[in-house]
């Protein structure tokens, strides 16, 4: 079967046809966006139904709806469900975009000489999760399926997936299934692919500090009560230690250590620490005492400021004393943190640290559990197999310091192994401006989820084969 022939030969259309998604600005945290989010979900089903898809639905949640679509060749077939996602990430600071971030464009760079695209979602999730869409149509028009498919495309995974939560839990005979599918991370470099095995949970918490009842005039009342700005941010420097450990009560109780053997195997997965501070523009790393660059992004958890603001920020002076002052924290969690664990002990230490003469609120945005997966199944061996042919080399299996809240449910839920199959690339400056996506990486992931069907198919049907 030629599927690098029909790849090439439709490219161009297989371009087109995702620039249309990505002029769709489906941020799912904009309520002003409710119609976005929409019309790519109706974009979708379209799509669902030129390709054949039967059982081709809109389900519609409480905020924004999933979409639905399935291929059941023979229900004695292996059936795998793909997970992705249409929603994207705000686009702030809008002005640090070199064109609107909605009208895709193609431009060559140093890491895509062939040229890549940008736009918000090119990577995550529109041009990854399209990448499954036209693996489907290669295979059916080179052959039959040879195992069943069900599609299950959500629009609020940038928002914490909290009804797709509830779906998944309502409609679990619907989505059953014997391996999900997803292409939501990244590779270790355009030619190096892996296999992500283990992905960080998250708690994302915010801040409201509260002083006096109205903005004030500095002059007159600075220095006689208590400024929120200026607590708000001791608050945030007490959350870590001169260690650069966390130092919330409690924090690390369910972390599982990492034995030596294990950070010893990790530490051949490729990693040029000149290129990392290069590729971001930094003269020093920073993190944890006593772990690597990448251990800190993976295996360790993490605690960030994601946003702060209060008082007067515009063009000039304004001598005000603000009566509220904000902050949006995230923590990034390992193997065994519990999610809402870690949440309840947030609030509890911020409340019990709170300076006199401000209160504060705290509100907790949303949150999802730590995932590992093996790497001696059915679906990673088929992975594996599809990506040695494709890159012509095995790919490692790494661990992601970043979260998809689901991946955890479906196999509490679902009783479903999840594949991360991801084509990204660090540089690919996804939740920041100029997100872009290479050309070559998507063509080649096409490629590659294409050739996994055929061998998890062979490989669930045929457990001698090795």
């Amino acid at each position: 079967m030629d599927f690098k022939g029909y790849i090439e030969n439709n490219q161009e259309r297989f371009i087109s046809e995702l620039f249309e998604l990505l002029r769709i600005p489906s941020i799912s945290a904009n309520s002003n966006h409710d119609k976005d989010t929409r019309a790519a979900a109706e974009l979708l089903i379209s799509h669902f139904q030129n390709l054949g898809l039967d059982e081709c639905e809109i389900c519609e949640t409480k905020g924004h709806p999933i979409v639905y679509g399935e291929k059941i060749i023979n229900k004695n077939l292996p059936t795998v469900l793909v997970y992705g996602h249409y929603d994207v990430q705000p686009v702030d600071p809008i002005e640090l975009w070199d064109q609107d971030p909605f009208k895709p464009y193609i431009k060559k760079t140093l890491i895509h000489p062939e040229g890549a695209i940008f736009s918000r979602g090119a990577c995550d999730d529109k041009g990854q999760m399209f990448m499954h869409l036209k693996a489907l149509e290669t295979v059916m028009t080179q052959d039959q399926m040879p195992c069943n498919v069900k599609f299950m495309i959500e629009g609020e995974e940038e928002v914490g997936s909290d009804n797709l939560e509830i779906f998944v839990k309502e409609n679990k005979s619907k989505l059953s299934n014997d391996i999900v599918l997803v292409s939501d991370t990244g590779m270790i470099d355009k030619n190096t692919p892996s296999i992500t095995t283990g992905l960080r949970g998250l708690s994302y918490m915010e801040i409201e500090l509260t002083g006096p009842n109205r903005d004030l005039h500095s002059g007159h009342y600075g220095g006689t009560v208590a400024n929120p700005i200026n607590m708000i941010s001791k608050i945030i420097s007490s959350l870590h230690n001169s260690k650069n450990q966390i130092t919330i009560p409690g924090f690390y109780d369910d972390v599982v250590e990492i034995s030596e053997s294990e950070r010893s195997e990790s530490r051949k997965i490729p990693f040029d620490l000149k290129d990392f501070k290069k590729s971001i523009k930094i003269n020093s790393v920073h993190g944890e005492d006593g772990f690597s660059t990448t251990e800190r992004q993976s295996i360790r958890p993490a605690l960030d400021v994601n946003g702060i603001w209060g008082g007067y920020s515009g063009e000039g002076a304004k001598t005000v004393l603000p009566s509220k002052a904000y902050a949006k924290i995230s923590m990034r969690l390992v193997p065994n943190q519990n999610w809402k664990k870690i949440s309840s002990l947030f609030s509890d230490h911020i409340n019990n640290i709170c300076p006199k003469g401000v209160t504060v609120k705290i509100k907790e945005h949303h949150g999802g559990q730590p995932y590992i997966a093996p790497t001696n199944t059915v679906g990673f061996r088929a992975a594996s197999k599809a990506y040695e042919e494709v890159f012509n080399k095995l790919p490692f299996a790494t661990k992601d310091g970043g979260s998809i809240p689901i991946i955890a449910l479906f196999e509490k839920e679902l009783n479903s192994k999840t594949i991360l199959m991801g084509f990204g690339l660090d540089s690919d400056a996804i939740h920041s401006p100029n997100e872009h996506y290479g050309i070559s990486n998507f063509l080649m992931g096409i490629e590659t989820i294409s050739r996994f069907y055929y061998h998890f198919t062979d490989l669930s049907t045929n457990p001698q084969i090795h």
